[in-house]
């Protein structure tokens, strides 16, 4: 890691890494971090994308958020396909993380947010505590890898900018909000 990302990362709160071939999975994480920089009233977030990060990286937060698309018939997207076997090497005991995915519920109904899933049981296999759970409510799927064992809720925000684009920004507000809380973060602004 670079000198300058040192001294970033040793200022902010909170690693967000995502991984994005089409620039909607970097887009959400954008937003995110706006999001969380515009309730705290300060720059609180590193944005890293994995293809150009260590996932290494992560050990150096107490706080993450991982980000996620779904590709095709539930897969992996490639720049977490590249790295998926050095997530089982970190440590993240003690480390909270959120997690975000996107996915496309009518081209892909019965792979719905699959690699959401896929991830957030990587994380707790390496010991993580996951928040940021987020209802079903609102989507129509057939299937899911990214469900809770009630069924009830997706493992992490939930996105389908292919066919409820109008709906993203104010699910991000809103998810922004109930992961500080989680996190135990208290805004300045609220």
């Amino acid at each position: 890691m670079s000198e300058n990302l040192k001294t970033c990362a040793s200022k902010a709160t909170i690693g967000l890494f995502y991984g994005s071939s089409t620039c909607y999975t970097e887009m959400v994480a954008e937003k995110i971090v706006s999001e969380l920089r515009e309730s705290q009233g300060k720059a609180i977030v590193d944005l890293f994308n994995i293809a150009d990060e260590p996932v290494t990286t992560m050990e150096s937060y107490d706080f993450l958020i991982l980000g996620i698309p779904t590709w095709d018939y539930g897969e992996l997207q490639e720049d977490w396909e590249n790295i998926w076997d050095d997530i089982d090497e970190l440590e993240l005991t003690g480390k909270t993380v959120a997690l975000f995915g996107l996915g496309d519920q009518v081209g892909y109904p019965e792979w719905f947010l699959d690699a959401l899933g896929y991830l957030w049981a990587k994380v707790c296999n390496q010991g993580a505590k996951t928040v940021g759970y987020w209802p079903v409510d609102g989507f129509k799927f057939e299937q899911s890898k990214a469900l809770t064992a009630d069924e009830q809720y997706f493992v992490g925000l939930a996105i389908d900018d292919e066919n409820q684009f109008e709906l993203t920004d104010d699910r991000i507000t809103n998810w922004c909000r109930q992961i500080l809380k989680e996190f135990g973060l208290n805004s300045s602004k609220n």
